[in-house]
């Protein structure tokens, strides 16, 4: 299987390119409705929203700004998701650089 962005050949069971980081073929939407930490404008309501339900973050975005411009819903909505919704959880990496991993 070729990714469609950088045309590499990657496994055929792969969600996500490993030369490129982008989701590929038939990938799964997130389980769960969290702000991500990567990529956000704002406070990534949007980006939570359009990464739940596997649609463009642009889109999710323009649809957001004209309801926020034409009704106080959406102007209320946002603050509010800004506050219920969780941030993604950070990703620990193994040891720091340059630091040996000992056993104690």
């Amino acid at each position: 299987m070729y990714c469609n962005y950088c045309g590499k050949v990657i496994q055929d069971d792969a969600n996500v390119c490993a030369y490129c980081g982008t989701r590929v073929g038939s990938s799964t939407a997130r389980t769960r409705l969290v702000r991500p930490r990567q990529g956000r404008k704002i406070a990534g309501v949007c980006m939570g929203f359009a990464e739940y339900f596997d649609v463009d973050v642009t889109l999710v975005r323009v649809v957001w700004l004209i309801a926020s411009f034409t009704t106080i819903i959406g102007m209320i909505s946002y603050p509010i998701a800004w506050i219920v919704m969780p941030e993604e959880p950070l990703l620990l990496s193994g040891a720091p650089a340059g630091k040996p991993v000992t056993n104690a």
